[in-house]
């Protein structure tokens, strides 16, 4: 290297130093002597991604992931498998598919197989009626973006059987990969004007996180109402009220999002309080978004799912023919537990006809839902009828799943309330506890000091102690001075009982430390 590159050399290091220093883009020398910045740095990105938290899948499910890593390769742990009851992942809780929907499915994926006795007739017919309905019978081919007209047919159907005949418009049901990408996308719509004019969405307190990471990457603004931990976790409309003028003072409210049956909390809204929640938006002129992917998670004595648009209906055309509501069910939940399918649908109600152009023109540049995604939700919409070779096994597996997750629902809940320091709402439905925990100061002191939330710091220890894997309720979101856990019901119930013990175990360990 000559004098003149050597000194090139040095003023492009210096260069770049001083760059780093002011929070310029760090410029990279490459082997000819020139340099070129990253177009893309941490500090050029879009801002409004980085804002963006989604605590389910946060650094507590990367850390377990690393344990299971570390594990394999032999490190000694004082366990022996890690335990995720983190996310609601049915079959990777071991939760098994229901044979019907694997049969149509493997029937759609290889139709050879149609030739095979091995299926029953109702699930070859079924198969052949969804294959007729794909662009060159395959599943393979795209679909419509607003999704197989014939499976919006059946969801249509479907609707209307489960509310009791009220009317349901295939027109205004929209295919989405899972419940997820209809929710986003009704955001989209909604979020718009700056400053004062913004848009606010209201939503609960404890929160599923897409919400919260939807907004944040909406730019839009979260508008927080708590849920009511001393009353089961109960919607109380003069908190809706409150959160509603207070938001007013800085942005423009304009949707209100309902999570029903519960997450993370396990509530199940009653009829009236639901009534009154349609009051209240027609009153407060609020789009209405309803996430019911739980509607058959249903297990406490005297509760039971109502869908928004039923109530919306019987209560008259002074808010049936007014209210805007959007609701979304999925194939990822209830019996079914088919996350990696990713098949939804979301119902529109009321409306704006031009709103709609739109939202059909922004679901095209998707192109389309997953089209297997769209045959298994046909299937969950439209399962064996009696009288047809699948229907007993249909309903005997259909009936074990749910009967096994509303036991386990009640055995977690006995169990933890059984700790001290620990107490847990009825799991009245969904997939999940959240009880709230008692943090001794100590521990919350020490949390502070590493930079750790403290139900974050409690959760991360138990994870390297024990194997067990729970979200910390600050991911959720939850009142100032308190703490909780979301831990699914999913396991196996032998495992879950391990899982129970091992929570029990920490917690009395945990309180005694830092006492």
């Amino acid at each position: 290297m000559n004098h003149g590159t050597s000194l090139l050399w040095k003023q492009r290091a210096l260069s770049s130093l001083s760059a780093t220093r002011r929070g310029l883009p760090k410029e990279k020398m490459s082997e000819n002597g020139m340099s070129r910045a990253k177009v893309l740095t941490i500090d050029t990105m879009n801002p409004t991604v980085k804002k963006v938290e989604y605590a389910v899948r946060g650094p507590i499910v990367q850390r377990a992931v690393e344990l299971e890593r570390e594990l394999s390769e032999g490190m000694k742990k004082p366990f022996a498998e890690v335990i995720k009851a983190n996310i609601g992942d049915a079959h990777a809780m071991g939760q098994q598919p229901i044979t019907f929907f694997r049969q149509v499915l493997a029937l759609c994926s290889y139709p050879e197989l149609l030739s095979d006795s091995i299926f029953p007739e109702d699930a070859k017919n079924r198969a052949c009626r969804i294959l007729n309905s794909c662009g060159g019978n395959s599943l393979g081919a795209y679909s419509a973006s607003q999704g197989i007209e014939s499976v919006r047919q059946d969801v249509a159907r479907y609707i209307e059987r489960r509310d009791g005949g009220v009317p349901c418009d295939p027109d205004n049901i929209y295919l989405t990969t899972g419940a997820s990408d209809g929710i986003v996308t009704m955001l989209k719509l909604l979020v718009c004007g700056e400053g004062a004019a913004r848009t606010g969405v209201m939503i609960s307190i404890p929160q599923y996180p897409l919400y919260s990471a939807a907004l944040a990457e909406l730019g839009a603004v979260q508008i927080n109402y708590y849920l009511n931990e001393e009353k089961c976790w109960s919607l109380d409309i003069s908190e809706l009220q409150r959160a509603l003028n207070e938001a007013r003072r800085y942005c423009n409210p304009r949707a209100l999002c309902i999570i029903n049956p519960g997450n993370p909390t396990g509530q199940v809204q009653s009829r009236q309080c639901i009534e009154d929640v349609i009051r209240f938006a027609a009153k407060e002129r609020l789009f209405l978004m309803a996430d019911e992917v739980y509607q058959d998670n249903v297990y406490a004595e005297g509760c039971q799912f109502h869908s928004f648009k039923k109530v919306l209906f019987e209560m008259g055309p002074e808010y049936s023919e007014t209210v805007e509501l959007a609701s979304f069910h999925s194939t990822s939940k209830c019996y079914m537990g088919e996350c990696g399918f990713r098949g939804g649908y979301m119902e529109i109600i009321n409306m704006d006809d031009e709103v709609k152009a739109q939202l059909t023109k922004l679901l095209s540049v998707r192109l389309c839902p997953p089209v297997p995604g769209q045959a298994l939700m046909d299937l969950v919409v439209n399962p064996p009828q009696p009288g047809e070779p699948s229907y007993e096994r249909f309903i005997s597996e259909r009936t074990a799943t749910l009967s096994a997750l509303a036991e386990k629902a009640k055995l977690t809940e006995q169990v933890l309330n059984t700790v001290e320091g620990i107490r847990c709402n009825p799991v009245q439905g969904a997939m999940y506890s959240f009880p709230r925990i008692t943090i001794p100061e100590k521990a919350i002191k020490e949390a502070t000091d590493v930079g750790q939330q403290p139900d974050m710091f409690y959760c991360m220890k138990m994870l390297e102690e024990t194997g067990i894997c729970l979200v910390p309720g600050s991911g959720f979101g939850q009142k100032d001075g308190t703490y909780h856990f979301r831990m699914t019901i999913l396991p196996p119930k032998d495992k879950l009982k391990i899982l129970l013990n091992k929570v029990q175990e920490f917690h009395q360990k945990f309180t005694q430390q830092y006492s």
